[in-house]
C-alpha cells in the first residue's frame, strides 16, 4: 500500500545555472505562476540582466528519501529548449556535485523532439552517459503536445524511471560502494526550462519557438507503508 505525503508543496526559485546555458532564471510572474491550476514555467527570447533569454527553475522545499514521484507535465517545443524534471540531494553528505549524486527523472532537448532522457549521474560516471548504464531513453511523440505521467520509482535496493507506467530505466544498487550509489540520502525536486546550453544548444537556439511553456499538472509523492 502506498500513501501520498505531499499534501502541501512550498515552492521556491532560483537564478542562474551552469551547462554553457544561456537564460536567466527569473520569479517574474511571466515566467512562471499557477494559471488554470497547473504550474506555468515560460521562457522568453529578450534581453535581461546580460542574457538573451529568460525563463524560470522552481525546486520543491520538500526532501524525500526514497518513493514514487509522479509528474503530469507537458513539455516545451523549440530547437534550443533543454527542458528537464529532476531531483537534486538536499544535505551533500558525500560532497558536491556529482559525489552526493543526481536523478533525472526527464530530460528533453527541443532539437530531437519526443526522445525522453533519465539518467543518474555520481562521481563514477557523469557528464555524458551514453553507454554507461546509468541512463535510458524512450520516444514519447506527444511530449509536447499533451500531458504525459512521468515517475520515479526509488526505493534502498534500486531507481525506475516510467513514462505512464512504462519502464525505459532502471539503475539497481547491489553491492556498489557511495560512488555509485550515493541515492540513500533526502533529495528534492526541481523543475526548469534552460535554453542554450552544451547539449540544448547543440543545433542552435530557434528565437522563433518563443516564448514556450512547461505545464504542469500535478505533483504526487508516495511512499511505501
Amino acid at each position: 500500500m502506498v500513501t501520498r505525503i505531499d499534501s502541501i508543496i512550498n515552492w521556491s526559485t532560483g537564478t542562474g545555472w551552469g551547462n554553457n546555458e544561456e537564460q536567466y532564471y527569473t520569479d517574474r510572474n511571466k515566467n512562471i505562476r499557477i494559471e488554470n491550476g497547473k504550474l506555468i514555467i515560460e521562457a522568453h527570447q529578450e534581453y535581461f540582466h546580460g542574457s538573451n533569454y529568460t525563463s524560470s527553475r522552481i525546486k520543491t522545499n520538500g526532501s524525500w528519501k526514497y518513493g514514487r514521484f509522479e509528474i503530469k507535465a507537458k513539455l516545451p517545443c523549440g530547437r534550443g529548449t533543454w527542458s528537464a524534471l529532476w531531483a537534486l540531494p538536499t544535505d551533500w553528505v558525500y560532497g558536491n556535485w556529482p559525489k552526493s549524486g543526481e536523478i533525472d527523472i526527464v530530460e528533453h532537448v527541443g532539437f530531437n523532439e519526443g526522445e525522453i532522457v533519465g539518467s543518474l549521474h555520481t562521481i563514477a560516471k557523469a557528464g555524458n552517459l551514453y553507454g554507461t548504464g546509468q541512463q535510458g531513453t524512450i520516444k514519447i511523440p506527444n511530449a509536447c503536445k499533451e500531458f504525459n505521467n512521468y515517475i520515479l520509482e526509488w526505493n534502498e535496493n534500486e531507481i525506475n524511471v516510467l513514462v505512464n507506467n512504462k519502464s525505459f530505466f532502471k539503475y539497481s544498487k547491489k553491492n556498489q560502494p557511495w560512488q555509485r550509489w550515493p541515492f540513500d540520502q533526502r533529495f528534492h525536486l526541481l523543475f526548469n526550462i534552460a535554453v542554450g546550453g552544451w547539449w540544448g544548444g547543440a543545433k542552435g537556439v530557434d528565437d522563433d519557438v518563443f516564448p514556450t511553456q512547461m505545464e504542469i499538472d500535478y505533483v504526487r509523492v508516495y511512499t511505501q507503508k
